[in-house]
C-alpha cells in the first residue's frame, strides 16, 4: 500500500502542471492581435500615381476645376463644397501652394470628380432544405436576396496648365456611400484629401 503512494503523488503533480496556463498559449494570440492592429492602422485610404518626368517643384499656384454643374450625378452636387474645402486646405497648408481664381495664372489645374462605383450586397439570409438517408440525398437551397448599392469614388488629378497633361492622380480607396451622414461624408473626404498629399511632391 505504501509503495503505491508515490505513483499517486506523481500523477497529482502532472495534473497540476497541466492545469497551469502555458505562457506561449496566451503570448501568441496576443501577438497576432497586435499585428492585426498594426496592419489596420497602416491601411491606405488612397492610391496615387504620377508622371516621373514632371518637375513638381515648378508648380506653385493652382486653381480648382470641378465637373460641369449641370451634371446630374448627385454625389457631385452634394459633395463639391466639401471636396473643394478639403483640397484647398491640404494644398495651401500641407503642400504650400497658392490658390488663384484665374486659370491663366495657375500652374496646375486641380480637377476632381466622383466616379460611380457600384457593388452588390446581401439583404438577408439564404434558405436551404435537404433530406435523404442514402448517399444520393436531395437538397434545395436559395441564394440570399441582394441589392445594388451605388457609391462614389473620389478622384483628384493635377493637370499641367501649359501642356494640359495629367502629372499626378489620387484615387480614394474608401467610397462615399448613400447612407452616410453629412458629418461622415465630410470626415471621409477630409481624410482622403489629407492622405493624398502627405507624400507630395512624389519625387
Amino acid at each position: 500500500m505504501h509503495s503505491m503512494s508515490p505513483i499517486f503523488e506523481v500523477t497529482a503533480m502532472d495534473n497540476s502542471r497541466l492545469s497551469q496556463p502555458s505562457p506561449a498559449g496566451w503570448r501568441y494570440p496576443a501577438l497576432i492581435v497586435m499585428v492585426l492592429l498594426l496592419l489596420s492602422g497602416c491601411a491606405r485610404y488612397v492610391v496615387t500615381d504620377h508622371d516621373s518626368r514632371a518637375s513638381f517643384e515648378q508648380y506653385q499656384t493652382y486653381t480648382l476645376v470641378g465637373k460641369d454643374e449641370q451634371d446630374p450625378d448627385r454625389f457631385q452636387t452634394l459633395d463639391s463644397a466639401r471636396i473643394e474645402s478639403a483640397l484647398r486646405r491640404e494644398l495651401n497648408q500641407q503642400v504650400g501652394m497658392r490658390f488663384v481664381d484665374d486659370r491663366e495664372e495657375a500652374d496646375l489645374l486641380v480637377r476632381y470628380r466622383i466616379e460611380d462605383a457600384r457593388r452588390t450586397e446581401s439583404t438577408g439570409a439564404s434558405f436551404g432544405v435537404g433530406f435523404g438517408r442514402s448517399p444520393f440525398g436531395f437538397g434545395v437551397a436559395s441564394a440570399p436576396p441582394t441589392r445594388e448599392v451605388k457609391e462614389g469614388k473620389l478622384v483628384v488629378e493635377l493637370v499641367d496648365s501649359n501642356n494640359r497633361q495629367v502629372v499626378w492622380r489620387g484615387t480614394g480607396q474608401q467610397n462615399l456611400e448613400e447612407r452616410m451622414s453629412p458629418d461622415q461624408r465630410t470626415r471621409l473626404i477630409d481624410r482622403l484629401a489629407k492622405e493624398m498629399f502627405q507624400r507630395y511632391p512624389p519625387n
